[in-house]
């Protein structure tokens, strides 16, 4: 007997119904394993997991509180999700969040010494766009080396990130720190007037989660309802096809990258200017990195990011409340993102596949019968999978299997 896997063949209404079940058993599963693994450290696992999702929802602070967290893993999530459904792997927001971030201080900065009032109309929206152009000017590094070298964009925009940390240490340490902040790694407190404003009182969640909401539904008319959407999943999912019909190549990768990077860049200028008001050296807690699986869980959809954000966001304040109330280490909430994700692929490769079982048979090379075939099969399609049409596409949307241009 052998066993083994071959691609499903499944209609319009299976690859519909994978869409959106895919996501949901992940998600119970994870949860599942999670209780497991707590039950093993000798936890409550009911504990815990009221932590990660009811308590951060449990009022209206509490609920702002998670609006916030989502906010840069939403503006990070749409980038990345363009850029792996245009099949450019940019793993690198995290260091174009970091920029965003350096130059959005470095307007708030110079704005907050050199004017005593400033109108918030242009001091906010001038901090904004230095943020999205740091972000978009340290993506164009990846962009560049992988146009005129053929670099991989993996290695070159990872290693990027670790080059956005050492400046940003450099600059809160070296010649941006505060001289009266008792020799901690900090910036000044930038000017009131450069602060975003707040959505309510009582609230610290500021009117760029509105902002991200609504970039969210452009992309969403960008990709699926524009010309240049289309180019660029076409590009992601046959680039021979696209390349035949005359579509650059060069054009999505500088595109996505560089939309990329602004959002990333976005990201961090509203970090600064919204819940922290200055820079330090833990300006980011991993958005850039979260918001890959952000993507992913969002079935690289613009909506679909929106409702992972929410998600992710809510797990890291849980793993927050999990540390100080429960005594959990700092890595378990990453541990659930991870498992997470894991557990989505998995149920994206059982939608695509079927089990296949093959008995052999005997050394005469014929059956009784006279039959000219050696062996038997027997085949069970996964759940999700049914006979005839087309290969699903229940996956991960986008590049997943495509050849690389």
């Amino acid at each position: 007997m052998k066993l083994r896997l071959e691609t499903a063949q499944s209609g319009p209404t299976a690859r519909r119904i994978s869409l959106v079940l895919s996501p949901v058993l992940a998600l119970f599963a994870t949860l599942l394993l999670a209780a497991l693994v707590l039950a093993a450290m000798g936890k409550d696992p009911a504990q815990v997991l009221r932590l990660f999702l009811i308590e951060p929802l449990k009022d209206r602070r509490a609920v702002g509180e998670v609006l916030l967290k989502a906010t840069p893993l939403m503006l990070c999530g749409l980038g990345l999700a363009l850029c792996f459904r245009s099949n450019v792997w940019n793993i690198g927001a995290e260091g174009q969040f970091l920029l965003g971030a350096i130059a959005a201080g470095g307007f708030a900065m110079w704005a907050s010494q050199n004017f005593s009032a400033l109108s918030p109309w242009f001091a906010v929206p001038g901090g904004v766009l230095a943020g999205m152009l740091g972000g978009a000017v340290w993506a164009s590094i990846t962009a560049l080396l992988r146009d005129r070298f053929h670099a991989n964009e993996i290695l070159v925009s990872l290693m990027l990130v670790y080059v956005a940390n050492l400046l940003l240490s450099y600059l809160v340490f070296g010649p941006w720190k505060d001289p009266r902040g008792w020799n901690f790694p900090q910036t000044i407190r930038f000017a009131d007037f450069t602060a975003l404003p707040r959505i309510g009182t009582g609230m610290r969640l500021h009117w760029g989660f509105v902002f991200a909401l609504l970039l969210a539904s452009v992309m969403s008319v960008l990709v699926f309802r524009t010309h240049l959407g289309a180019r660029l999943r076409i590009g992601g999912l046959a680039p021979a096809a696209a390349r035949f019909a005359g579509f650059s190549p060069r054009e999505a990768l500088w595109t996505t990258l560089l939309l990329s990077g602004a959002f990333a860049g976005m990201a961090g200028a509203m970090e600064v200017l919204g819940p922290m008001g200055q820079l330090t050296p833990h300006v980011s807690t991993g958005y850039g990195f979260t918001a890959i699986i952000v993507a992913f869980i969002g079935r690289l959809h613009p909506l679909g990011c929106v409702l992972a954000s929410v998600l992710l966001s809510m797990w890291m304040i849980g793993g927050e409340l999990s540390q100080s109330r429960v005594g959990l280490p700092a890595a378990v909430s990453s541990m659930f993102q991870g498992v997470l994700l894991l557990m989505l692929l998995g149920f994206d490769a059982l939608s695509n596949t079927r089990i296949v079982l093959t008995r052999v048979a005997g050394a005469g090379g014929s059956s009784q019968s006279g039959g000219p075939s050696r062996s038997e099969r027997a085949t069970v399609a996964t759940p999700l999978a049914e006979p005839g049409g087309r290969p699903s596409s229940g996956g991960l949307p986008g590049p997943a299997g495509a050849a690389r241009p």
